[in-house]
């Protein structure tokens, strides 16, 4: 018995293939805008990472060039005549006469920075704490002048700090440095602290209070841990205000305490040419503390972001 193929069943049977074969046609468009895509961000990526790269390429460059071989109108992306003499010269020689030479900066700034990060901590984690925890009265009067404080720059406040230090007969020490910037980094750490409280679950404390623990037992180990990622991000942003700020350790310090920044500008003379292939070097001798830190903190940043929450 044959089977009569009628012009309906012919049209339905094309509609059929058609809407099949549809997603295959279209498959290949798709597939090729994909790689076109992707070549378009790595390129804008490689580029962002070259512009960030370079100035810090230019400047190890530079720090093993000739100091003759600098000034040249033809500079070389490679330093072809290879020397250390001026990283040699940035560590022993005094930038001007009176003042100090690098390991004194290095050891003024390490104190200073290493004094601010602890005490900045400390004071940010309790307030911190207080706020996201607990409700007092004037608790949204404190956060917002907390924000306000952070509004106002530090250069409006230069008379102002210098006559309290001087009153407190601080000036040139370490102490009244480290005060000024201690009070300059604890409210940007109370805010971001605030952030960082306030997303970890009470509950986890309350499930830790149920099996047996104290209050303070299950926030020690259960709540705490949870916050090591914010105390380090924390931390790396007050060591790098402390490191590389410039204005009120210029204000503040001089003669033989000065600390790096201000140690690298006083290379500059207005009676004599300034040492390039020096400064280069010391600049990038500020920078390997730096380096090492981060490479220091990088794991604890990600290590301890389930740590709490998963003990039993």
């Amino acid at each position: 018995m044959s089977t009569q193929v009628t012009p309906a069943t012919q049209l339905s049977t094309v509609g059929v293939d058609e809407l099949a074969e549809a997603p295959r046609r279209r498959t290949p468009s798709g597939s090729s805008r994909k790689p076109l895509v992707r070549l378009v961000l790595n390129a804008a990526a490689l580029i962002v990472v070259v512009a960030s790269v370079f100035p810090v390429y230019w400047m190890v460059n530079m720090s093993l060039t000739p100091s003759n071989k600098i000034i040249s109108r033809n500079p070389s992306l490679i330093p072809l005549e290879l020397t250390f003499q001026n990283y040699i010269t940035a560590w022993t020689r005094e930038a001007a006469p009176g003042q100090t030479d690098f390991p004194h900066a290095l050891m003024t700034s390490t104190i200073v920075t290493g004094g601010v990060i602890v005490v900045t901590l400390f004071v940010a984690f309790l307030a911190a704490v207080a706020v996201a925890r607990f409700h007092f009265r004037g608790r949204g009067g404190f956060i917002v002048s907390v924000l306000i404080i952070q509004m106002i720059p530090g250069e409006a406040l230069m008379f102002t700090i210098y006559g309290m230090i001087d009153d407190w007969r601080l000036m040139n020490t370490m102490l009244g440095l480290g005060i000024v910037y201690v009070a300059a980094v604890v409210p940007f750490t109370i805010w971001t602290l605030r952030g960082f409280v306030s997303g970890v679950p009470a509950d986890l404390e309350e499930a830790a209070m149920i099996d047996g623990c104290t209050k303070s037992q299950a926030f020690w180990k259960v709540t705490f841990p949870l916050l090591a990622p914010g105390l380090v991000s924390t931390g790396i942003f007050a060591f790098i205000q402390s490191w590389n700020e410039f204005t009120m350790a210029l204000l503040l310090m001089k003669g033989y305490n000065l600390t790096l920044p201000t140690w690298l500008n006083s290379f500059q003379s207005a009676t004599s040419a300034t040492n390039w292939g020096a400064v280069m070097a010391g600049s990038t001798m500020i920078a390997i503390p730096v380096v090492i830190f981060f490479l220091f903190v990088q794991g604890r940043m990600t290590g301890g972001l389930v740590a709490g929450a998963v003990k039993g």
